[in-house]
């Protein structure tokens, strides 16, 4: 049987990479499992962006885009946050490796299913809000991991989680700001005391 289009198979394989591999993990996470999380933040970020910040913004999208915005870490593995932002030269080429393998994904569709993917794996400049609520939900995730982390007793995030929230901070989103005030805090609760 002739192989035609493996773009569903690749995407299968994101359970294969891991997440934080320069850590000590007291849970493993993979690009499957992280993705799921920042589509459900995005998707969240975006009805707080709409009901509460007054924006347009089409939620779904925003979901979708946070399904599928580490898809292209298939091909290049995950590669730690401290090597991929050490300097601009490291920074501006594994934009490039990315879009490379950004390519090879999206040609892995018949042509008549191409565009409606390549939005989700291409940034584009008309939706430049859409892509910073799915780095938020990206960063969110990153946050909720740490914490995780610190909860189950392992220091090694501290540093991690620090850093992940002065960068939210940082970015000045009123939706990311709701999010942390009014969801964040239910983290550190147990299954029964979430249950009340």
């Amino acid at each position: 049987m002739e192989d035609k289009y493996s773009f569903f198979a690749m995407m299968a394989r994101m359970k294969y990479i891991e997440r934080w591999a320069l850590m000590r993990n007291s849970n493993t996470e993979n690009i499957s499992e992280h993705s799921l999380e920042v589509a459900m933040l995005g998707h969240g970020l975006a009805i707080i962006a709409k009901e509460q910040c007054g924006r347009e913004v089409d939620e779904n999208l925003v979901a979708l885009m946070g399904l599928y915005h580490d898809a292209n870490e298939i091909i290049t593995g995950d590669l730690p946050t401290p090597v991929k932002y050490y300097d601009e030269d490291i920074k501006d080429a594994y934009k490039r490796v990315e879009h490379v393998a950004s390519l090879t994904l999206l040609n892995k569709l018949p042509r008549y299913m191409q565009k409606y993917y390549k939005p989700l794996l291409f940034p584009e400049a008309d939706k430049e809000y859409y892509w910073k609520l799915v780095k938020a939900a990206d960063k969110l995730s990153a946050l909720i991991k740490c914490k995780e982390e610190l909860n189950a007793g392992n220091p090694e995030f501290k540093t991690a989680y620090e850093s992940t929230m002065a960068f939210l901070e940082k970015m000045q989103m009123e939706e990311v700001n709701i999010f942390l005030r009014d969801f964040l805090p239910s983290y550190d609760k147990t299954l029964d005391e979430l249950q009340l």
